[in-house]
């Protein structure tokens, strides 16, 4: 089976591009996803309490809007419904190939096409767009006697519902993100909750709500109003990205929101410094969360504030020699976001992987094409992650690339094929800039170690600037930074 474009991942990346490639009129494509069902992130971390922290309307598609989020800040389940429902609407359905993970994809120089071997079967394409996302494969870390420790393990992304939690001693390792929704939820229900934290997070509160039935007629009955919203919201968070990106210092201002906000809710002074982050926020992701602090001051929940060193039998022991008894470890460990596994399976032009290539830091031209990878775009690739934003503003000005990355072939080779390979002086000159830019921020000065950062110290996760600069960016191909390939 030969198609023209092959879309790895059902999930916001996935789902974007094959809207785009039908809008385009493009019907020769195919949607690999590895399991049996659409949306991603969102399918997977199933754990209790799982939302999002981008507010609902700026977190979906500008070409399909929703004006009937429940929330401000919409849960997993509506955010996957939401998912399922642009699948739908769009009739993507028909053009993905459930069950069908990719082992392997390699470029073949003298076909100029991709050699793909999924699950499901062989095909061949054209084009490869991968969309699978920082955030689809979870990060265990390697503990000491982990293997031999006799109760439930698992990681919060991948969540066991069946395995009850009540009445039982549970063992929380990191708090991230993930760790901040779901310890609230799962502490009313465990007999003894330990916390293991490396590093506090500056949290702030969440000004979440219902959105009402008034709103959601309105936006139903007045489109306008639902993408004023959208447009506030937005525009709100472009003001921000200066601050972020070029002027650390005015972060002060929402470091004493957070700290009123620890003051107001930890009154052991002893506890309230374990919480108290010793670096500039917004170096690591800013959390949102009301009950995360509250939480953590039950009699039956305790934090330990040395990170876990290694387990023996039930017993874990911290790194500072504290120990705490478990029947059940919860990892929220995150995610491999920096050493992306699809990488290890791509092999390019030059007979080496992807994996190979970044070896020493991740980098693609305007984030989404890599040097030695003809025909291959990536969607959330280096240097496209936000700090303050929505990750689908993003999405979108990758998929605008694509559909004139795609047009471009079709001019150079009306009737034979084409390809496209970045230039590695064009990657290079890009990332470079990208990489100057990015010293003055406090993702890169903040003093903390953070998942934006990789191996070697290099912040390779995170985009120095507005989304509308993006959008400019990546609005048309520019065939200067490529090696053209043409067959007949």
């Amino acid at each position: 089976m030969h198609v023209r474009v092959a879309v790895i991942g059902a999930g916001f990346g996935g789902l974007g591009a094959a809207v785009r490639l039908r809008r385009m009129g493009i019907t020769d494509f195919a949607v690999l996803e590895r399991a049996d069902a659409v949306g991603g992130a969102w399918r997977d971390n199933t754990y209790p309490g799982c939302a999002c922290d981008v507010p609902s309307h700026l977190y979906s598609f500008s070409f399909a809007p929703n004006p009937r989020w429940p929330r401000s800040f919409s849960g997993q389940q509506h955010i996957r419904a939401y998912l399922e429902r642009v699948t739908d609407a769009f009739r993507l359905r028909p053009h993905i190939r459930f069950n069908s993970e990719v082992e392997s994809a390699r470029w073949d120089n003298d076909e100029l096409h991709w050699v793909i071997e999924t699950t499901g079967g062989p095909l061949t394409a054209d084009v490869i767009v991968s969309a699978t996302g920082p955030l689809s494969e979870p990060r265990l870390p390697d503990l000491p006697g982990l293997d031999r420790f006799p109760g439930r393990v698992f990681h919060s992304a991948r969540w066991d519902h069946g395995h009850p939690l009540r009445g039982t001693r549970v063992a929380v390792v990191g708090t991230g993100a993930s760790a901040v929704q779901f310890v609230p939820r799962i502490e009313r229900e465990v007999t003894a909750l330990t916390v293991f934290q490396r590093t506090p997070p500056w949290i702030i509160p969440r000004a979440d709500r219902p959105i009402t039935g008034l709103e959601r007629r309105l936006h139903t009955a007045l489109p306008f109003t639902r993408a004023a919203r959208r447009q506030l919201l937005w525009g709100i968070r472009e003001l921000q990205v200066g601050a972020f990106a070029r002027h650390p210092g005015r972060m002060r201002a929402v470091e004493r929101v957070a700290r009123l906000h620890l003051r107001h809710a930890v009154k052991d002074p002893g506890l309230r410094r374990s919480l108290t982050p010793d670096y500039r926020i917004g170096c690591k992701r800013i959390l949102l969360s009301n009950d995360w602090y509250p939480a953590l001051t039950r009699p039956h929940v305790r934090l330990i504030d040395t990170g876990l060193r290694e387990v023996r039998g039930s017993t874990l022991v911290a790194a500072d020699g504290r120990e705490a008894e478990a029947d059940t470890i919860i990892f929220g460990t995150g995610f491999h976001v920096t050493d992306l596994p699809i990488a290890d399976r791509i092999k390019g032009s030059r007979g080496t992987t992807l994996a190979e290539e970044w070896r020493g830091g991740m980098a693609a031209l305007r984030g989404t094409t890599a040097a030695g990878f003809p025909n291959f775009l990536t969607i959330i690739g280096p240097n496209t992650g936000l700090g303050n934003s929505s990750m689908i503003l993003m999405i979108e000005a990758q998929l605008d690339y694509l559909a004139d990355y795609l047009t471009t072939l079709g001019a150079l080779a009306p009737a034979g094929r084409a390809a496209l390979a970045p230039r590695p002086e064009a990657v290079a000159a890009w990332n470079d800039r990208v990489q100057r830019r990015l010293t003055r921020s406090v993702w890169n000065t903040g003093g903390c170690t953070s998942w934006y950062l990789d191996a070697n110290g290099r912040n390779t996760t995170v985009w120095p600037g507005t989304t509308g600069e993006f959008r400019r960016v990546t609005r048309a191909v520019d065939t200067a930074e490529y090696e053209v390939m043409t067959r007949a």
